[in-house]
Order: structure tokens, then sequence, then C-alpha cells
């Protein structure tokens, strides 16, 4: 997670908005784009979306639908974790209505403690008796004083209560050596090992089970301000001591680069030398994974932009924004291909998602916002794109799971109350892309793509995966204002049965709340008819449908 409070981040990422290279993506002025737009084009006809049934190809791994817990506002004390004793029901001080809906969204990991907080958390003052754990100021996210209740223990619990899997953040940028390599030990070893009887003696037996450890966070930034070639050594350093224990198998993942920074992504790939995978010894290699962080917003990093109240300019220059993504993953995966042309290293997006200012009237430490029809577009075009490049992407994480930036759940401080947003929704309807394999899909329009952001933004964005006999078409119309009827050319297969849910709402700015949880909620897709090619589809304007297939 980014601080907006280390100010040479902050110049960074405000120059790259306002002054991007020329083969970045161009930054929206203040209105939202770049000059006077001119309006898009309204659909000229029915758009063609070519399914091959048949040619399935990477498989898009579910763990691309992962998710991200910091330390950071009221994401894990008020979000999580209340407390055993709670007015509001929970298991162990773990909210259960919050366990509840994200057990339905098959979460298939989560990321903690950071984030930036990473770098700063020490594990073992959240381990032990709660009364007797030492405070910390958590100086990144509204410099308040962490109590340090919620620790190893209680997120190794969330864990399990979730059904998921760990992907814990080590401390890099203010931790040691011995101190990450003494965590995985903690965590993952069976016998009677310093470590472990540690963590018998705080009330755990067996060891848990953590397939993915983070080496650092943004240590081009509030990880450490490093330079590339100072971050592949320590990457190096560190990875080696996070070592596989009692036959956990640890995929060790380097903090990577920021947007287009691809020369952060040459460093730690020529870091490896010709030790990827597995070193000839038969000792892992320093790190299987590199990640990358990428957020959307549609003004400078001093304003980004309003999560409720925006023009249509500044819908469409978010949702280009949003599909910048597929290019800066072309990008790192070609640099990584270079290196690694069997793809034995990962890509891993582990923070992405929409940044935007914090709710009125709301700590500016806690990126608390509201999550609009708008942000499960933005959604659903990063999926989209996950799935093109389903070979080389292992995993992804989106900035956060409750109550801090585009949240699947936002709870009401006051009441307790639980809201699901549109987000939470577009991750529900596309479960069925779990480990399926990738289709190709080929998306042709009878109007010229939008000029958008200085970019071409097509107006339809599609992707589909098959699995177990089935198949799943995701479609999303990007108009604000215009309805779609798509043709789907479905190849290769014969399709039995069909059906299809939508996401839509009466504004573009439509989201949900307490006293009115459903304003945008997923509905039965009744606009699905036969035709010659396969079907035919009628899709609202700004809306994203999930077309699901039976086939023969």
């Amino acid at each position: 997670m980014t601080s907006n409070r280390r100010r040479s981040l902050s110049t960074a990422l405000t120059s790259a908005l306002a002054a991007p290279a020329a083969s970045e993506a161009p930054a929206p002025s203040a209105a939202g784009a770049s000059g006077t737009p001119a309006p898009p084009p309204a659909p000229a006809g029915p758009a063609q979306v070519t399914v091959d049934l048949d040619q399935g190809g990477d498989t898009i791994s579910r763990h691309v639908y992962g998710h991200f817990a910091e330390h950071l506002g009221r994401c894990i004390y008020e979000g999580f974790f209340v407390g055993e004793d709670s007015e509001l029901p929970n298991t162990r001080g773990i909210r259960d209505d919050v366990v509840a809906a994200l057990r339905a969204l098959q979460v298939p990991n989560l990321r903690w403690p950071g984030g930036c907080f990473a770098d700063e958390y020490h594990w073992k003052d959240g381990v032990g008796p709660r009364e007797e754990r030492p405070r910390m100021v958590n100086s990144h996210w509204g410099d308040v004083v962490e109590d340090n209740s919620f620790g190893t223990h209680e997120f190794m619990d969330l864990v399990e209560l979730l059904g998921t899997e760990a992907y814990v953040n080590g401390n890099v940028g203010s931790g040691t050596v011995q101190e990450m390599s003494e965590w995985i030990e903690y965590l993952t070893r069976s016998d009677d090992s310093p470590m472990a009887a540690l963590r018998r003696s705080n009330g755990r037996d067996e060891p848990w089970t953590v397939p993915f450890f983070g080496i650092g966070n943004e240590a081009w930034g509030c990880g450490g301000n490093m330079s590339a070639e100072a971050y592949a050594d320590l990457a190096r350093q560190y990875s080696t001591y996070v070592r596989d224990h009692a036959g956990n198998e640890v995929t060790r993942i380097a903090a990577g680069a920021h947007d287009g920074d691809t020369h952060w992504t040459e460093v730690l790939m020529r870091a490896l030398g010709d030790g990827l995978g597995r070193q000839a010894d038969g000792d892992p290699a320093p790190f299987q994974a590199v990640s990358l962080h990428y957020y959307t917003m549609t003004g400078p990093w001093t304003d980004k932009g309003s999560a409720t109240e925006f023009t249509e300019d500044e819908w469409y220059a978010a949702l280009s924004r949003a599909s910048y993504i597929d290019e800066l993953l072309a990008r790192h995966s070609t640099v990584m291909d270079r290196y690694d042309p069997y793809r034995k290293v990962g890509l891993v997006l582990d923070e992405w998602g929409t940044w935007w200012n914090v709710e009125p009237g709301t700590n500016p430490g806690f990126l608390y916002q509201q999550n609009t029809l708008r942000d499960a577009l933005v959604a659903s075009i990063h999926f989209d794109a996950f799935h093109r490049h389903a070979g080389r992407l292992l995993m992804a994480n989106i900035a956060q799971t409750v109550n801090v930036l585009q949240a699947m759940i936002l709870t009401d401080p006051e009441t307790g109350a639980l809201v699901l947003t549109p987000t939470y929704h577009v991750f529900a309807m596309n479960a069925g892309h779990h480990d399926a394999a990738a289709l190709p899909v080929h998306v042709s329009l009878p109007e010229a793509a939008a000029s958008v952001d200085g970019r071409e933004l097509p107006l339809l964005s599609a992707s589909a995966s098959t699995k177990d006999g089935s198949a799943l078409v995701s479609l999303s119309n990007l108009h604000a204002t215009e309805s779609r009827t798509v043709v789907l050319d479905l190849r290769g297969a014969e399709v039995t049965a069909h059906s299809g849910q939508v996401l839509a709402a009466e504004s573009t700015a439509a989201h949900n709340t307490p006293a009115a949880p459903d304003a945008v909620a997923p509905r039965e897709l009744t606009t699905i008819r036969p035709h010659a090619r396969g079907l035919e589809v009628e899709l609202p304007a700004a809306s994203y449908a999930t077309i699901s297939l039976d086939l023969a």
C-alpha cells in the first residue's frame, strides 16, 4: 500500500500522472480527460464477440481473484476484527458476517499485514497474550497507535475461517533477515525448533500452511526508498532465509515495480541469473515471483477525484485508466520473457484498484471511499486483462477487502451494518473463471473506438474461459448512456443451455448503503436470444454481464 505521507512517492506519482513519458498512459486533466473530449460514439450496430470454445489456453489461476488486508483505517479493526466482547456476532473476535460474505466469494488468498505497514511491522509484537503486546505508531496510516491485538495467530485464524490461503508480507525496510527467517519458522515448522516451541507456548500446536511470502513492499518508496539494484541484492539475501519448513513450499514474491517502471522488473530478473526455478543444488531460487502495483484515478495524486460525484468525462477517463493495465501487464511480461521464456517466474499484481479522495468527514489517513457502478466496471476491465495474461500472471490482490479503497465490504461504524459493494458482485459473478482455461476472444465493433485520455478505448470489453464442460463469457458495456447489442459468435462446441446475470443501475454513480443495500446488485439477464452464430445479447448502458454456457 502506497503511503501518501511519503514525499518521494507522492512526487513520483504526481509527476507520472502530470507529465508521463510517451510510452505511458497520458494523464487526464482536472475535468477527467485531456483537452476537450469528443462525445463517445453511439453504437453503430451490433458488436460481434467471437469465442473459440474448443481452444482452451492458459489456466486462469484462481489467485488472480485475491484480496488484501492492511492495518489501515477500519480494514482490520472494525472491519475484520471487532474483539470477542463485541455485540456483533463474532468468532474469537472476527466478524461472522464478514467471513460469511467473503466465503461466498471463494476468496483464494489474503495478503497481510501490508502494504507500507509491513515494513514497520515486527511480528513478535503481535504474538502472546494481547494485554502484554507492545504498542506501536502506525506512521503511514493516520498516525494512530496500533495495539497489536490482531497479529499472526488472529490472521491465521481468519485465513482458516475464510477457507483461503495466506500471503504474508515480511519486513525488509526496518526489519532484519533473522526476524523474517524466524517468522516463517514460527508459522510453518512442526518439530521442537525454537520458533515452533514459541508458537506452541502461545497456544498453537500444529504449524500453519503459508504458500505465499512477500519480501518487503514497495522498496522504491515507503519500503525503504531504495534503488532497484540495492533492493535486488536484499531480495536475494532475505529470500534465502525464507525457508521451506516441514513440507511447506513457499512462493517468495520480490517487491516489484509501480506502474510502467520496467527497469525495476528487469533488475530483479537479472538478479535471478541462471537460478530460475531451482538452483543446481536443488534449493529454490531466491524468489519465484515479482510484484507490480497499479492504481486507477482520474486526477493528480493530490486530488484523485471523487468516488461518487464525477462527470461523464471522468467516467470514461477512469475506464481508460483501468484499461491501461493490459498494456502494463504486457510490458512487464515482455521484460520477464527475455530472461524467463518458460515462465518459471510469476508476475503478481498484489495492489490494484481505484483510489479516490476519501469520503468527506472521514480521516484522510484511513482511505475510506464509497464504491459505485464505475468501480465495478474498473474491476471487470481488469479481470478481462488478467484472463488474457493468464500465462504469466500468478496472482492479483485488490486493495482492499474491507472499508479501504476499492473494498468488497463496507461496515457502518454507527450501526455495524454490512454493505456489499458493486465490486463485490463483480467478484462473485466471476467465480466460474477460477482455475478455468482462458479462451480466445475477438471483439469486433462497427464503430471506431472512443478517444479518451489520449488513448483509444473500445466501449466493449470481453473475455471467456472453460472448465468442466461449461464456459463463462464476461461482457462489459462501457458506454455511459447507450445500450449495446452483442452477437456471440460461438465456435468449436455445441451450446446446450445458457443463463446470464447482469449488473447495472439507474446511474453510473449508483452505490449501495445500509439504507439501500441493493441499489447495485446482479439480476437475471433476460435479453439473451438465439442467433444464427450462437446467441444475441442486449446489454444495458454501463453494465457488466456474465453468460454461462453448457457445452456438449
